[in-house]
């Protein structure tokens, strides 16, 4: 893998949106989760191109996996099901994460470059050593919660207890199993809290998306929500951006045709790029709650709308009726809504045949 030369960019504007989103309850914009995961297939230089293309895509942040696979998954441990292949059917998932493990020295470097080239970097851990390490070496200023650790305790408790912003993702769990849970993350110090409504299964059936459950969970438990999209194609995150999603997540990969186990359901990096250019899109068109005459349709109106004018030619003194006056464009006299008033009313000079009436 070619090694991409660092791009050198002013980091304190991608600092201040990030932390600005947590900061700010009305935080305007969606904050866009470039998930890399386990992408990278166990290469450093794999997980890099990753970070280049996230940023040249537009993402906010660009998220991996660190784990220790020994504390993670037993021997014992099957495969998901879209996990399996004919290649390596009867591989474990502990063989099987351990090909796609990056050292810590290694994260130190893939955080290093992700700051060099203006992205926000962000893993999420899956046991108490990757957790700490995140906290007390990567320093990172957030952590994101999976869907499986969502009835972990001791794992919820040690991030609560950091008081750092958290994103959790809610695939596969109930509203009961969510209320634990983030009734755990309360009562341990944490007080910024944002969930992802998820569906955990790669990929996922347009039938089985819920999108309208992503609400349901603002409503139940007061906070931010987002959605992180496990379908194939960029239309359900772009809808839930419309919806109403402070957060999207969405898995990429530098080809869906490489060997591993999230490939399959990722995004290519134009695929990536153009899903966020759709979103800011959308951002941009959702405006405000308030109806109003844009600037942009303004010089239209006069054009689109109509007035009363003649319909024949009309004397003096003759009265106004629907025989001899009706509606034309353009609308630069009297509105038609003014129907009613006209009607009955003498003319007061005369009036040529499409000539707007004037009273």
């Amino acid at each position: 893998m070619q090694c991409l030369t660092p791009i050198i960019h002013s980091l304190s504007s991608i600092d201040s949106r990030i932390m600005g989103f947590f900061m700010d309850k009305k935080k305007q914009g969606v904050l866009v989760i470039a998930e890399a995961g386990v992408n990278h297939n166990g290469s450093l230089e794999m997980a890099k191109q990753l970070a280049h293309e996230a940023r040249r895509a537009g993402a906010d942040i660009v998220k991996y996996q660190i784990f220790e696979s020994g504390m993670v998954a037993s021997r014992h441990a099957e495969k998901a099901g879209y996990q399996k292949t004919s290649k390596n059917s009867a591989e474990s998932q502990l063989e099987m994460i351990k090909k796609l493990e990056l050292s810590n020295s290694e994260f130190v470097q893939l955080k290093g470059y992700c700051d060099s080239i203006g992205i926000e970097f962000l893993a999420t851990s899956f046991d108490k050593n990757s957790t700490s390490f995140l906290k007390n070496v990567l320093k990172t200023k957030l952590f994101k919660i999976p869907s499986g650790e969502i009835t972990n305790y001791p794992y919820l408790v040690q991030i609560a207890k950091y008081g750092k912003p958290i994103i959790m993702s809610c695939g596969m769990a109930t509203i009961d199993d969510i209320r634990s849970s983030v009734e755990v993350l309360r009562d341990n110090g944490a007080c910024d809290i944002t969930l992802l409504h998820c569906n955990t299964q790669y990929p996922t059936p347009y039938c089985d998306v819920n999108l309208l459950a992503m609400n349901a969970l603002a409503k139940e438990f007061g906070v931010r929500v987002g959605y992180s999209d496990h379908t194939l194609g960029i239309e359900v995150p772009i809808a839930a951006v419309a919806l109403g999603a402070t957060v999207i997540e969405k898995h990429f990969t530098l080809d869906r045709a490489l060997e591993g186990p999230d490939h399959k359901a990722s995004l290519e990096p134009e695929e990536l790029k153009q899903m966020v250019t759709s979103i800011r899109n959308i951002e941009v068109a959702l405006g405000s709650a308030n109806k109003t005459i844009t600037p942009s349709e303004l010089g239209n109106i006069a054009i689109a709308r109509k007035s009363i004018v003649a319909k024949c030619a009309i004397k003096e003194g003759e009265l106004f009726s629907e025989e001899n006056i009706t509606t034309k464009r353009p609308g630069t006299g009297m509105s038609p809504m003014l129907w009613r008033d006209v009607i009955g009313r003498e003319a007061p000079r005369d009036f040529e045949s499409d000539e707007l009436i004037c009273l």
